[in-house]
């Protein structure tokens, strides 16, 4: 008989497996990418507003009820997304979605073989930098690479690049933070 964590283990890669098939079958790469981007703002979400969290694990609505409430708050995404979150919400399982989008992201690499990098500038990359950090990132992940670009002004410059298990920031913020922290040192006292 297996353990609760095995059948909780079996539950997420179910989840994370539907997903990624069925964005994969409904609209190639861009859909797995668009599906895990959708993931990252549901998490975001559910992390601030803990009355949705309730009521989507609330048994005292009954499975549709909860199923129902999920496709009515999450119409705007993805449909595959949307179905995994009801699918989610009517069986009380909403608490393993940061476990479904981690194995979701260890699935577009294992399964299909590529890693999405998250690239974070001040102003949209033009096609001729958009190369140079892909080839960046596809030389040193050793894999066929998706940029998934971000804007924020606060970094000041500079570029910082995440992808599931990596993190590099070379943003111009980050760099003045070090050399802030480097001159307190010296001069024990605050900048």
């Amino acid at each position: 008989m297996p353990s609760n964590r095995h059948v909780v283990n079996q539950t997420i890669a179910a989840y994370a497996n539907v997903a990624i098939d069925s964005a994969e079958a409904a609209g190639g790469r861009e859909a797995v990418v668009e599906v895990r981007n959708q993931l990252i703002q549901i998490l975001g979400f559910m992390g601030s507003n803990i009355d949705l969290r309730l009521a989507l694990k609330d048994e005292g609505y009954s499975a549709e009820q909860r199923a129902d409430m999920a496709r009515n708050v999450f119409a705007a995404f993805n449909p595959v997304l949307v179905d995994v979150m009801a699918s989610m919400a009517s069986r009380g399982d909403t608490d393993l979605l940061r476990r479904v989008y981690n194995l979701y992201e260890e699935l577009i690499e294992s399964k299909l073989g590529f890693s999405v990098v998250d690239v974070t500038t001040v102003v949209d990359l033009d096609d001729h930098l958009r190369t140079v950090i892909t080839n960046k990132a596809q030389s040193d992940l050793g894999r066929d690479c998706v940029l998934v670009e971000h804007i924020d002004p606060s970094i000041k410059g500079g570029v910082i690049m995440s992808t599931r298990n990596r993190y590099v920031d070379a943003s111009v913020r980050s760099q003045l933070d070090r050399a802030r922290l480097v001159l307190k040192e010296q001069d024990g006292g605050e900048c």
